[in-house]
């Protein structure tokens, strides 16, 4: 079955699933190729910076698996699949923007190196596509080819070489020093790879090397290995 007939019989959602390291251009692609496809859009680290966000309001010591486990037991996570309106929100806290400060960077890996955490989000963002009502959604994360849906029709690898993904995160963070973003680049690439690997392509996942194109043209490097997926 192709992807769009999967879409017209009112099949499950189709996932396009999306690895890649911090400063490959994932989420932005992402929610372009989403736009362009019609397909919702799922940022699934916001999960786990959310549940950071969470056990930090609760004062609980993000390097204690015990802490985050008591803290991921009572997470009323809830996030839109709409590329156009993105929001990410805890209870009835609206989080979108809090999780993306130092603090919470500083403290996720700590959340997500925790196994049962892990699984417990693996199947939050499993029900998150199957109940989207969408007719497919770009799932986009650290091991999302391998973990999340490793039976995805589209399984793509996107990255980039170290100095080009952290001269662009650079440019996001306007009010960083390239040193230290670059610096927080690295270690956070260094303590999420103890988890799981997302530098490597698993057998049967399409690598995209962004490293020398642009926005426009990763972004239709991927809909070309999307394209090529629904001939199959």
């Amino acid at each position: 079955m192709t992807l769009s007939s999967a879409a017209e019989t009112g099949a499950a959602p189709v996932t396009i699933a999306i690895d890649g390291p911090a400063g490959s251009g994932k989420s932005s692609v992402s929610k372009q190729v989403a736009r362009e496809l019609g397909y919702g859009y799922l940022d699934t680290g916001a999960a786990y910076r959310a549940l950071a966000w969470h056990a930090l309001a609760q004062d609980a010591d993000t390097a204690d698996p015990g802490a985050v486990l008591a803290a991921a037991a009572e997470f009323a996570y809830a996030i839109s699949l709409d590329p156009d309106d993105y929001w990410v929100r805890v209870g009835e806290t609206d989080v979108t923007d809090a999780i993306r400060e130092p603090r919470v960077s500083d403290a996720v890996s700590g959340v997500a190196r925790v196994p049962a955490v892990r699984a417990q989000v693996t199947e939050l963002f499993r029900a998150l596509v199957s109940e989207s009502g969408l007719p497919g959604v770009v799932v986009e994360g650290r091991d999302i080819t391998t973990v999340v849906a490793p039976d995805a029709p589209v399984r793509i690898l996107l990255t980039a070489a170290p100095e080009v993904r952290a001269a662009r995160r650079s440019a996001e963070l306007t009010s960083h020093d390239a040193a230290a973003v670059a610096a927080a680049l690295h270690r956070r690439d260094a303590a999420d790879s103890t988890v799981v690997d997302f530098l490597t392509a698993a057998d049967g996942v399409t690598v995209v090397d962004s490293t020398h194109l642009d926005f426009a043209q990763t972004v239709a490097a991927v809909l070309d290995v999307v394209a090529a997926g629904n001939t199959h």
